[in-house]
């Protein structure tokens, strides 16, 4: 990181140091499953910034799908039916 930079990141007392950034990069690339099982911690901040939008936007595309099934299911349940009543209870 440049001095310049590094300078304007200390003048505020609200600002992020280089040490914690390095710190939340190396947090978030142990949570990441592409970096999970790798043997090598030398991956850029970019990349795991990358790969935890990706990441994330496959957990909303999978939440979609899972809340996709669920309506079906509840749909092809009775309305009241123990089952269906279970499971709204479970979502409420």
């Amino acid at each position: 990181m440049s001095s310049r930079r590094s300078r304007s990141m200390q003048s505020g007392s609200s600002r992020i140091t280089e040490d914690q950034i390095t710190d939340l990069v190396s947090k978030l690339q142990r949570l990441i499953p592409e970096f999970r099982n790798r043997r090598s911690d030398k991956v850029s901040a970019s990349k795991v910034l990358q790969e935890t939008c990706n990441y994330i936007r496959s957990l909303q595309r999978e939440v979609g799908d899972l809340s996709e099934r669920l309506s079906e299911l509840l749909g092809s349940l009775e309305t009241d039916s123990d089952q269906a009543s279970i499971i709204r209870s479970l979502l409420m």
